[in-house]
């Protein structure tokens, strides 16, 4: 397969959680292409399941759709941070609980031909609440608990439609139901 030679890149725009880039590229009959996309900071994602089997998710107002959205925690990384300390973090922020146990279950690309953008995907156990969820700049965030068959209702019916949570919702569904019939 052909792989497209670089020429050059520009930065079109930046801000504190991204960045907007042009790349000219070489094309194998010689010719030149343009290529425009995001570049993030990558983030983290956790799937938080208490004790009882069920998880808590998140929900809130997403500004360009204009509607409540249902989603797992989840945030882009710090400068230096490593993404397990980011999961801790936003999970904390985000549900106002601690994870006793933070495992790793697998790595995506929520929009790999528009943005540079890995997520790290974690599911907290051993759940304790220490404080309540932080306010975002949209508003509140409101923590919603289901149980793995009711996570999986919602996907079905088009009430989780964020597809950040559909993709780790694939990667995450055949562990939580193993963690949770063991």
């Amino acid at each position: 397969m052909y792989k497209p030679k670089k020429i050059d890149e520009e930065i079109i725009h930046s801000n504190p959680w991204w960045i907007y880039k042009h790349d000219r590229f070489e094309k194998e009959d010689g010719t030149f292409g343009d290529y425009f996309y995001a570049e993030m900071k990558n983030n983290a994602m956790v799937v938080p399941v208490l004790d009882d089997g069920r998880i808590i998710l998140i929900r809130q107002y997403r500004y360009l759709e204009d509607r409540e959205s249902v989603e797992f925690p989840c945030g882009g990384l710090l400068e230096n941070e490593v993404p397990s300390e980011c999961a801790k973090r936003e999970l904390l922020e985000e549900t106002g609980y601690q994870a006793g146990d933070l495992i790793k279950v697998g790595n995506f690309y929520g929009l790999n031909g528009l943005a540079k953008d890995e997520s790290h995907l974690y599911i907290g156990a051993d759940l304790k609440q220490v404080s309540v969820p932080q306010i975002e700049e949209t508003g509140e965030l409101e923590l919603v608990f289901r149980r793995v068959d009711e996570l999986e209702q919602m996907v079905i019916d088009g009430k989780i439609w964020d597809g950040q949570t559909l993709a780790a919702w694939a990667l995450v569904r055949d562990h939580l139901f193993k963690m949770i019939n063991d």
